[in-house]
Order: structure tokens, then sequence, then C-alpha cells
């Protein structure tokens, strides 16, 4: 074997291992994204759902008075009621609920703090209706929400410069209005 030889098969070796490492690093990147798109998108249906869910029993009570579904009704907040021990009063724990988006954290106060549902959200968009299905400004008025939440991948959003964020749009029909 000859000096030629050696470096000629060193040189072979090489590229092969560049390659070799060079596909690793497209598949990790590709795992990345993938990952960080599905947490995103999971994140927010679950936090639609909930959000969505708590929509629907605004409103609820058995008590002798009729209970306001809402109180407030902003672009990105909405506060909500539920009589949920039945005694025809809003006032015990987890019976005023307000959503909120501050900063990029969607958060959900019951009494207890506003605690962090998703991290990571780029928007949260309410629209309130009336039973017309017009926009509507008046808690007492509002009968349908629409809800778009756009979120980010927290941690991965700038691998290969790609949007890996998501965007959900739900109906909610007040059951109680």
């Amino acid at each position: 074997m000859t000096l030629a030889d050696l470096l000629v098969s060193t040189a072979v070796l090489s590229l092969t291992l560049g390659a070799t490492l060079v596909t690793l690093e497209q598949g990790q990147q590709a795992w990345a994204v993938g990952t960080a798109r599905v947490d995103a998108q999971q994140s927010a249906r679950a936090a639609l759902a909930w959000l969505s869910a708590e929509l629907r029993t605004a409103g609820q009570g058995t008590g002798p008075r009729r209970v306001a579904a809402l109180s407030v009704i902003e672009p990105s907040r909405v506060t909500l009621h539920v009589d949920r021990d039945g005694d025809g009063a809003v006032a015990g724990a987890n019976e005023v609920v307000t959503w909120r988006l501050a900063g990029d954290i969607l958060r959900r106060d019951a009494g207890g703090g506003a605690q962090p549902v998703i991290n990571g959200v780029r928007s949260l968009s309410l629209t309130y209706l009336d039973a017309a299905g017009a926009p509507t400004a008046d808690p007492a008025a509002a009968r349908r929400l629409t809800i778009t939440l756009v979120t980010r991948a927290d941690h991965a959003t700038s691998l290969a410069g790609r949007d890996l964020g998501a965007v959900f749009t739900t109906d909610v029909h007040l059951r109680n209005r």
C-alpha cells in the first residue's frame, strides 16, 4: 500500500463521513420542525376546547335569578359566569372565569390568579355576535362567539425560517341565553 492509496482512501472516507453527518443533521432538523408544529397544534386545540366548553356553560344556574352569561367582552378577553353550586349567586370559587391574552400567554383566572393555559400565542380574537348574527359590544346581547387562536411554536420558530404556528377558528353558541 502506497502513500497515494492511503490519501485516496482517507479522502473517500472523509467525504462519506461528511455526507452522513449532513444527512443526520437534516433529519434532526426535520424532526425538530415536526415536533414543534405538533406541540403548537395540540396545545392550541386543548386550549380552544377548554375555552369553548366553558363558554357553552356560561349563564348556567339553577337559582331563582337568571345568571348573566358574560360580563366583559373584549377582543382578547372574556369574563363568563356560571352558578356551579346552584345557590343563585355567582360569587363562589370557579364561578367567575376570565380568559385573556397577556403578552403571548393565554391565561385563565377563576379566582386563584391568572394561570397560564398556553404559551406562544400570537393572537386571540374574540368576535361577539347577537341573535341576528351581527357583531355586538353588549354582553347581555351576545349569543354566539367566533374564536380565532393563532399560535407559534415556542422553541423552534427559527428552524429553517419556517412559521411553525397554527391557526384555529371555532364558533361557540351560548347555550344558556
